[in-house]
């Protein structure tokens, strides 16, 4: 084959390939999807290297899926002028990362762990393997990781079809889901609409999830199938006392070299509330990790203007809802002593009600 006859070759393939592109990023653009981050390990670890940050000019959160969805971060960041440094991850506990950030002698900062109870008094190894496997990461990138992570951020942020959890192939193939059968489980399969993730992590509902009654329900029969397989029962006894005392050597590490850490239970409703109130009575739960780690509170329940919420799928806010939950937890926040960057806050009375 002549040179000329190579050079036609390699601009056919080119074409055939960039129209490809373009066409499958047109499509699912008229489909309505729109950018969602790979929210792996690499952009956790570009987040936790943020959280040496002066305490006056930045809050880490960490906790489960439900800090992610509830707290609105456009909305802290308007009304505290600090940023807000989300390490929470999806279906974990915060433990992991809680004893990271204890052991941590830099970090002297202000914490806020979110408690989803049955996730949080986890023992399980599969409520740590991504927090785990994400903080391994972050103690061994490379400089090469780190100069990809920023090439991938500029590729990411501009085209659609590079998400990799719903519009890979792998991703696409794994939503033709087969049946489980006894013994077998394909995992759970949750509509794209459900979950998009922004650059600072924030998790947000498409508007079409929070309208579409079909989409909610996928989401809550995958809340039963993961009830009706839990075989984990909530600690009780000495097994719940040992808990507590790992807890409270993280949280008392930093508070020790000045840190703040105050616990937040953030809403759910329906059912899953019901449920988590029967395995997880909040006296012998919540109400004892306050007292034994002597920490503040926030528990959603206690204040009206956030004891409202109907969550979409019962565990998770609305966007329009974050927004206004964000707005009375700063508020909240600042009353128990919670410091943001000498900005004065517009707070109006919050008390606990009965």
């Amino acid at each position: 084959m002549q040179p000329n006859h190579f050079l036609k070759a390699g601009i056919l393939a080119t074409v055939t390939i960039l129209s490809f592109v373009i066409c499958w990023e047109v499509f699912l653009r008229h489909k309505g999807y729109s950018v969602s981050f790979d929210d792996g390990g690499p952009l956790w670890s570009d987040k936790r290297a943020q959280a040496y940050q002066p305490s006056d000019k930045a809050t880490v959160f960490i906790g489960s899926s439900r800090i992610k969805f509830d707290l609105d971060i456009p909305t802290w960041e308007k009304l505290t002028g600090e940023k807000a440094i989300q390490l929470a991850i999806v279906g974990s506990s915060p433990l992991p990362v809680l004893h990271n950030l204890a052991d941590d002698k830099n970090f002297k900062g202000k914490l806020v762990i979110d408690v989803t109870e049955i996730l949080f008094f986890s023992a399980s190894d599969g409520s740590s393997k991504m927090p785990n496997d994400n903080i391994k990461y972050y103690k061994n990138r490379t400089p090469a990781q780190r100069a990809s992570f920023t090439l991938n951020h500029w590729v990411e942020s501009k085209f659609v079809f590079l998400d990799k959890d719903f519009l890979s192939l792998n991703s696409l193939l794994d939503s033709f889901h087969v049946k489980d059968r006894p013994g077998i489980y394909g995992g759970p399969d949750f509509p794209w609409e459900f979950d998009k993730t922004a650059f600072n992590r924030q998790s947000i509902m498409d508007d079409r999830f929070v309208s579409d009654t079909n989409l909610q329900n996928k989401v809550k029969g995958i809340w039963g199938s993961f009830a009706k397989m839990s075989t984990e029962k909530p600690p009780t006894g000495k097994r719940l006392d040992s808990f507590m005392t790992v807890v409270k050597a993280d949280v008392d590490k930093i508070k020790a070299r000045g840190g703040q850490v105050i616990f937040v239970r953030t809403p759910s409703s329906g059912p899953f509330l019901f449920g988590e109130k029967m395995g997880f009575p909040r006296a012998a739960y919540w109400d004892k990790l306050l007292a034994i780690t002597q920490c503040p509170g926030i528990h959603f329940e206690d204040y009206a203007p956030i004891a409202h919420f109907v969550c979409p799928e019962f565990s998770h806010l609305a966007p329009k809802d974050a927004i206004v939950f964000t707005e009375h937890f700063v508020q909240l926040l600042k009353q128990k002593g919670w410091n943001f960057s000498g900005k004065q806050l517009a707070l109006s009375s919050l008390q606990p009600h009965n």
